[in-house]
């Protein structure tokens, strides 16, 4: 039986079944008086259903999550949605417009949740954000990429021992998903501590689209929306390529400072010992050789050849079975990821 949407309240606004508004929900205003608000849009179905929050920018140079919202809202099928969506692509707006991973106070708005009313700037907007957000949502993704000069691999980061988690970490189709821990402050933890299953999706660089990581990301929102049946199934089924669970991760860093020449790309299946990149000084006279610390997949790396002691230079994933991951994400890269006809009319961002 198909349950009547009563809508959704937001910002002291009701959006209506079958419908969606575009709010925009004041924050602190800059020291020149100028306003800002947190936009949102939020598309209502016709029917009842989950209601499931994307959000992205959290650190404010993390942009390609702003555009796999911008995909996601561009599509057709979101006519059929059961349930409402709540899209936020710009949740740092401070940084965003700094092109900056922190807010002006040069606080992490993820370390900085739940909030509080009367708190730092970034206090407040975390306390926000999750009154009329996540308060009112059963599902969340969080959109991130790596650091500014870091690149990763697409990758979920949930908790994996949370069966509903699972669930949807496994519908994402990505090809790694990492048993993460909850940090303190985060907004994953805070969702968790309120009961709702949360992914956090990891792809791509920042300040940098990535067409890969950002086709990856919109095919798996649509994919966690088929699999809480939000959206209709798709009628063209394909052969999917199971994700793999890491057992850890290690960072491998630099042991002197210098220039750096990497030779394993991202998804690139290394073994313990093998060499990976060469550090050398300007003239190359002394050259010192980087080494993988573990058997293992580079699923993040560092993508600036300047590098100082001590500094992470790869991110290494372990598996049960390195073979069975390193096949998993090359038929993950070889996917040409489709998307639907809507995003076929555009070209591919190059």
């Amino acid at each position: 039986m198909n349950a009547k949407h009563d809508g959704f309240a937001i910002g002291g606004i009701i959006v209506e079944p079958d419908t969606r508004k575009t709010l925009e929900l004041p924050v602190a205003s800059l020291y020149s008086h100028a306003p800002m608000t947190l936009p949102v849009q939020v598309v209502c179905g016709k029917y009842d259903g989950p209601r499931l929050f994307v959000c992205a920018a959290v650190h404010g140079d993390e942009i390609n999550g702003v555009e796999i919202i911008r995909r996601l809202l561009r599509l057709p099928l979101l006519k059929k949605l059961r349930g409402t969506l709540i899209a936020i692509p710009i949740v740092n707006v401070y940084g965003f417009v700094n092109r900056s991973r922190y807010l002006p106070d040069r606080r992490d708005l993820n370390r900085s949740f739940p909030g509080s009313v009367r708190g730092s700037m970034a206090a407040r907007l975390a306390d926000l954000f999750l009154r009329e957000i996540v308060d009112q949502s059963d599902y969340g993704i969080d959109l991130h990429t790596g650091a500014i000069h870091r690149e990763n691999l697409p990758q979920i980061r949930a908790n994996l021992d949370d069966e509903a988690t699972a669930r949807i970490a496994n519908a994402f189709h990505v090809p790694v998903l990492l048993n993460s821990d909850l940090r303190d402050g985060s907004l994953r933890a805070i969702a968790a501590e309120r009961g709702i299953p949360m992914l956090l999706y990891e792809a791509g660089e920042a300040l940098r689209f990535d067409e890969h990581a950002i086709r990856a990301g919109a095919k798996g929102v649509i994919a966690v929306m088929r699999e809480l049946k939000m959206l209709p199934a798709s009628s063209r089924q394909r052969r999917r390529q199971e994700p793999v669970v890491a057992r850890s991760t290690i960072w491998v860093r630099a042991e002197r400072s210098g220039i750096l020449r990497s030779t394993a790309a991202l998804g690139t299946r290394v073994r313990k010992g093998e060499i990976i990149g060469v550090i050398a000084d300007p003239f190359g006279e002394q050259e010192h050789e980087v080494y993988a610390g573990n058997h293992g997949i580079i699923i993040g790396r560092t993508n600036l050849p300047l590098v100082n002691e001590g500094e992470a230079l790869f991110h290494i994933a372990r598996f049960e079975s390195t073979r069975i991951a390193a096949d998993t994400v090359d038929a993950f890269q070889a996917d040409d990821l489709p998307l639907g006809p809507v995003l076929d009319e555009e070209p591919p961002i190059v």
